[in-house]
């Protein structure tokens, strides 16, 4: 039988790819050749709507899966236009032989309902057309109708899942400074959306510049930088209750680059007192504050490794902007970057075998990767201005800001693939910096 697996393949990192085996034929797969991959051809009919009450959903459900699964660059949507034949039935056979003529490797088969709740049911079967079998067992989403565009996501995150072997990373989130007026004079206020720009939420206004939003890992409460005071102070913003509250830390202290440990508790941060600059360690409901590094140079940007036992961040202690990796609770650090140019905003990647950076280097910007002892450094953009990477939880995304050059610049969210390809802007409706990628949402 012929099933859909994931095939690493090596192309400086891992790269999901996709394996069936059939009687008599060899394996498919996904081909690599210089750095470019063949998209996976899926076939993605609209949702059936079981009853009339489901028919304004079932198509955009259909659509945000598509723009899901397509946007990775590892799928190509066959147009409906293509299709033989068109289901009709969530329980009918499949006729693979319809779908295989037109060259199909996969089909989502799909179902649109309200119950007699009025809850929206939601359910799919992914199948592998060549061996005329179902990949997995067929799987069921509920909610209510307004949360339509989670389950699509939800839907998509299986469908990827199944195939690459990886983790999706759909159904989340993205906390970032929303921008708006000219180059020099920008508004900014803290702003939340769905990974691809939908169901925008404002948390702030803008009669305050805030900086560098980091989420916690539940999702919950936002960290960021903000002047209201007259000058940096880090805050936590409770999402769904619009409540914020200053970190206790002593007036005099400058404190900004706030990050979240895996806990969602414990946070390390930049104190600035007087000219020295040094990262500190707290928890989110105040108490003894904890110094991290003690040195003339200056700390600052510290992102937790997923297992909470060590931290990156960066120090101009050798001359000029580096990265180093410490213990979480302070002592010795040791310096991994080492190429030509000045390292910034370093953020561990979930699953903990790569550290993403942004980099100045030959009067470009770019973010890149490297391993966590600095070893296989690899730059994924270049341009006038590329910063503040962010990994989707997957591991397998970098969102990041980027802007635009000339006194009409403007700065927008970004997204590339680790391996450097599918470079995508992500849609905003104002301009858009410093943004920080949620884990799944529960």
């Amino acid at each position: 039988m012929r099933l859909f697996t994931a095939l690493a393949i090596v192309l400086g990192v891992l790269m999901a790819a996709f394996a069936a085996l059939a009687q008599g034929a060899g394996p498919l797969r996904i081909e690599i050749t210089e750095g470019v991959i063949e998209p996976l051809p899926l076939a993605l009919p609209d949702f059936i709507a079981e009853n009339a009450a489901a028919e304004q959903y079932a198509q955009s459900i259909s659509q945000v899966i598509g723009s899901d699964l397509t946007g990775t660059g590892l799928f190509r949507e066959i147009p409906q236009k293509s299709f033989i034949s068109t289901p009709t039935s969530f329980s009918n056979a499949v006729q693979f032989a319809d779908w295989k003529a037109i060259n199909a490797q996969g089909l989502v088969k799909g179902a649109v309902s309200l119950d007699a709740d009025g809850r929206l049911v939601v359910k799919f079967r992914l199948f592998d057309v060549f061996a005329q079998a179902e990949l997995g067992q067929g799987q069921k989403f509920t909610g209510a109708p307004a949360s339509w565009r989670r389950m699509a996501h939800k839907v998509a995150d299986a469908v990827y899942s199944r195939i690459t072997g990886e983790g999706g990373y759909f159904d989340s989130r993205v906390v970032f400074v929303a921008e708006t007026g000219q180059k020099g004079q920008r508004r900014k206020r803290l702003a939340i959306m769905d990974y691809d720009g939908a169901n925008l939420q404002f948390l702030t206004d803008d009669s305050t510049i805030v900086l560098a939003p980091r989420i916690s890992a539940d999702g919950k409460r936002i960290l960021y930088t903000s002047y209201e005071s007259g000058f940096p102070k880090v805050y936590v913003l409770d999402i769904a209750a619009a409540r914020k509250q200053a970190l206790a830390i002593e007036a005099e202290a400058l404190s900004f680059a706030p990050r979240f440990g895996p806990d969602g508790e414990t946070v390390v941060l930049s104190l600035q007192q007087g000219a020295n600059t040094d990262l500190y360690r707290t928890t989110v409901s105040g108490g003894t504050l904890q110094r991290l590094t003690s040195a003339p140079s200056i700390e600052t940007a510290p992102s937790f490794s997923p297992d909470g036992r060590r931290i990156v961040f960066v120090s101009d202690r050798s001359g000029t902007p580096q990265l180093y990796i410490m213990d979480a609770n302070g002592g010795e650090a040791r310096r991994i970057s080492f190429g030509k140019g000045r390292y910034g905003s370093p953020v561990w990647s979930p699953r903990g075998d790569l550290i993403a950076f942004a980099k100045q280097a030959n009067g470009r910007f770019h973010i890149g990767v490297m391993r966590t002892d600095g070893s296989e450094e690899r730059l994924l953009t270049a341009s006038f201005l590329d910063e503040g990477p962010t990994w989707s939880p997957n591991g397998r995304v970098i969102m990041f800001t980027r802007e635009s050059k000339g006194a009409q610049g403007v700065r927008a969210l970004y997204s590339v693939d680790i391996t450097g390809r599918n470079l995508r802007r992500v849609p905003t409706e104002t301009g858009a910096s410093d943004a920080a990628w949620s884990p799944l949402l529960p």
